[in-house]
């Protein structure tokens, strides 16, 4: 087993080295590069934040001297539409969209689905299924991360007390993504139904070592969240962590059950540095990580695949306020600066777009779900963020 680790292991760190920390960018110092990006916007306000982000990306290219192609593809209820608009057989998913991915160097992925109310349409059913989960599959998507940060000049929005904040917020989320429960066997016979949760080694491997790497460049601690008191599946995943763990001498390793990690992360979310664990598991646990920030709207993650990655906000497509100019595209610009980094060993640009990002904040120039009621009269645009972060990205020259 830890001979099959260390050569996993091998894989992973060059891609694991360019985390939050790293000061890279020997890419960008040894010429431009040239990459295309599968745009991949969706439905709801994914058009309008990708807008934003593709923007951004685009100026950091030229700050740079790098080429970065942006080609859109349908996904979600707008490819479904779109096929029926053209008389061809609807799909949430098309095989064009998939070859086209397989043919780019990352996906840049908005959002997908429809109102609640309309989720019996075809068009609207399955949706988030069918285009996400297809995608994770196709690509072998399986480690998702997800960073939950709290900007201290943004901790009013925190709906914690400033108390339990005080020590600051900045954990990394990583969450096994094509495996588990969510993939295994669901079925139902009469009065009986049953989903099946299945884990190999090969499955567990990938994500604990990626979490080892991370918390390397971070503070050196790596919590595994798991069940292991009921589950099987739980105890392999605390067997594979401990001989990763005999690598990673500087790394402290430590174990929580879910049902009590969900609590941590609320009472003393300064606690987690690095945490790794399943696929259930991390949909739940991100999630509730998710409202430390105060909006999802500053919520970026990244899906790591063998080869490809794809890069979407945490957020969903909010079709209550599509179309309006308002949603906060600040999440789906930090995953394009997720995307510079992991799939493009761009870490001096994709700092420069974090500091972009904060500098906009730290002004003062917010949408509406980052101002108070009272203040909301005072909202910013999703187009201003974009135009501002553009405005404050330093190329390579440029001083602070």
């Amino acid at each position: 087993l830890f001979r099959s680790l260390s050569r996993a292991r091998a894989s992973i760190s060059a891609v694991a080295a360019m985390s939050a920390g790293y000061s890279g960018g020997a890419a960008a110092a040894a010429g431009g590069v040239s990459k295309t990006i599968a745009v991949l916007a969706g439905d709801g306000i994914g058009p309008e934040v990708m807008t934003e982000a593709v923007k951004v990306a685009k100026k950091v290219g030229e700050l740079y001297g790098h080429s970065f192609t942006f080609n859109e593809y349908k996904v979600g209820g707008s490819a479904w539409a779109a096929a029926e608009a053209a008389g061809e057989t609807p799909s949430h998913l098309p095989a064009k969209t998939v070859d086209a991915c397989a043919a780019s160097d990352a996906i840049l992925f908005g959002s997908v689905g429809g109102p609640v109310d309309q989720q019996h349409e075809p068009r609207w059913k399955d949706c988030e299924k069918n285009a996400l989960l297809g995608l994770r599959k196709r690509f072998n998507l399986a480690t998702n991360l997800r960073p939950s940060k709290v900007y201290p000049f943004l901790s009013h929005l925190c709906p914690l007390k400033p108390s339990i904040i005080g020590s600051g917020v900045d954990m990394l989320i990583i969450r096994e993504l094509v495996g588990g429960i969510y993939f295994g066997e669901h079925k139902r016979e009469g009065d009986k139904a049953w989903d099946v949760m299945e884990y190999t080694v090969e499955g567990i491997k990938r994500p604990v070592i990626f979490a080892f790497e991370a918390a390397r460049l971070r503070r050196k601690k790596v919590t595994v969240v798991d069940k292991a008191n009921v589950l099987e599946c739980s105890r392999l995943w605390r067997e594979v962590a401990r001989d990763v763990a005999k690598g990673y001498p500087d790394v402290e390793l430590d174990f929580m059950y879910i049902d009590n990690a969900c609590m941590q992360v609320i009472q003393k979310p300064s606690f987690f540095d690095v945490v790794a664990t399943s696929n259930m598991f991390g949909d739940i646990l991100s999630d509730a990580a998710s409202v430390l920030p105060g909006s999802l709207g500053l919520m970026p993650s990244a899906s790591l695949g063998d080869g490809l990655h794809m890069y979407e906000p945490s957020g969903g497509s909010a079709p209550d306020i599509a179309g309006k100019g308002v949603a906060n595209p600040i999440a789906q610009i930090l995953s394009a600066a997720m995307m510079l980094r992991y799939s493009f060993k761009l870490e001096k640009e994709a700092a420069a777009i974090e500091s972009a990002v904060d500098e906009v904040l730290k002004s003062g120039k917010l949408t509406g779900d980052l101002l108070e009621e009272s203040q909301r009269a005072n909202a910013v645009s999703t187009s201003d963020i974009g135009n501002a972060v553009v405005a404050n990205l330093k190329g390579p020259d440029r001083k602070s």
